[in-house]
């Protein structure tokens, strides 16, 4: 019959219609979540059902919530697996130097803040020492585990020993008993090196997962199997199977990628940062040990930290700490990824240990202690060296 267009020909003018008004997705370099390129099948699947439980699954009463707690999922902290924001920042207190948590009994080491219907939030006890801690982002963490105890101590000079005003050294932390430390693993007294956390205070990404779990939202485990509101013992309110399937969705989560790299601007601005002496702290250059995941293992990336905890001086002292680190002991944080922070952070930067750095100029700015002499540095730098400097930054 005339007028009328075969089904074939139809039917691909609608398949071209809607490919060009699909638009197309976000790259790849601007997004942090997502995994790391070589994963088998069966290390994908792992990995979804972990992205599942981090990001969709959200907790209430009758799954386990609280009574106590921060937040009701993981995902909420972490938004798009990037650092939190003030609605999402945690306050922990109760302990002033190397002899330990002196709270534990009256709700340390973390304030739960929020409550179920018919129990009552936590509050500060009155005077007492306490810190505020912004979420970190979540990607290439497990790029960070893999680090050799012998490559983080080489980069550690706790007596400054070279004089150039900086003198990292690691946090020496007790493990939980359902830890077990790697195999390579070196030890001091019966401590091993922290890698994760403002204080470098926990040990691997089991731990850090465990904890959250449980001081975040609540939830025990066979690893944390008691309540945090009566310290009674408790039912695991959340499976192994879904703790290590977290675990893995952490450990294999891809580094952030670069932006703009050839850039004029950004190459320049690399080179300022390193002249300034940024790179004594904020190393570009790790490498990853050996790992079950092939995609994780004998790898080099580029984080921009040493994992070590440096003296950042009296503005960024809380009177709070964790560990063997001091108050003003800070572990440097990567960053890697910075540039994307706005996303997860509402549009703009809450920077530093506690947020309160509302600019990458800010954050530099309020480096004291081991990095007063680089702050120094940036301030002595042109405007246009200044721009670009940030620009580098911005570019990570």
């Amino acid at each position: 019959m005339k007028g009328l267009i075969p089904a074939s020909i139809a039917l691909a003018i609608l398949c071209t219609s809607c490919n060009e008004l699909i638009p197309d997705g976000p790259a790849s370099d601007a997004l942090l979540d997502g995994p790391v390129d070589g994963l088998t099948h069966e290390q994908s699947r792992q990995f979804l059902a972990g992205d599942i439980a981090f990001n969709d699954e959200i907790f209430s009463s009758g799954t386990g919530l609280g009574p106590i707690f921060v937040a009701t999922s993981c995902g909420s902290c972490h938004a798009g697996d990037g650092k939190g924001h003030p609605f999402s920042t945690l306050t922990r207190f109760g302990q002033v130097d190397e002899t330990g948590n002196q709270f534990l009994d009256r709700g340390g080491p973390q304030l739960q803040h929020r409550a179920l219907r018919g129990y009552e939030a936590e509050t500060l006890p009155p005077g007492v020492p306490f810190s505020k801690f912004t979420p970190p982002a979540n990607t290439g963490l497990g790029f960070l585990e893999l680090v050799n105890d012998a490559d983080i101590l080489a980069m550690a000079d706790p007596q400054d020993a070279d004089g150039d005003g900086i003198s990292g050294r690691p946090n020496w932390i007790k493990l939980p008993p359902f830890v077990t430390p790697n195999a390579d693993a070196i030890t001091n007294n019966g401590r091993y090196i922290g890698r994760f956390g403002k204080k470098a205070s926990v040990y691997n990404l089991l731990q850090q997962t465990v904890g959250a779990y449980h001081q975040d939202i609540g939830i025990s485990s066979a690893f944390e199997p008691y309540d945090i509101y009566s310290g009674l013992e408790a039912d695991p309110e959340v499976s192994t199977q879904t703790i290590n399937e977290v675990v893995f969705y952490l450990q294999t989560l891809k580094a952030p990628i670069q932006r703009t790299p050839e850039h004029a601007d950004v190459v320049a601005g690399k080179q300022l940062f390193l002249e300034a002496g940024c790179g004594g702290c904020h190393k570009p250059t790790l490498f990853s040990g050996r790992s079950g995941v092939a995609a994780l293992s004998n790898q080099t990336f580029s984080p921009y930290s040493d994992m070590l905890l440096h003296d950042m001086g009296e503005q960024l002292d809380d009177g709070y700490t964790e560990g063997t680190a001091s108050t003003a002991e800070w572990r440097t944080p990567p960053l890697w990824g910075l540039g994307l922070s706005p996303i997860s952070q509402g549009g703009g930067y809450f920077l530093m240990h506690d947020g309160r750095a509302r600019s990458i100029e800010e954050a530099i700015i309020l480096h004291g202690g081991e990095g007063i002499a680089s702050k120094e540095r940036f301030e002595s730098l042109s405007d246009a060296d200044q721009y670009k400097l940030i620009a580098f930054l911005k570019s990570l």
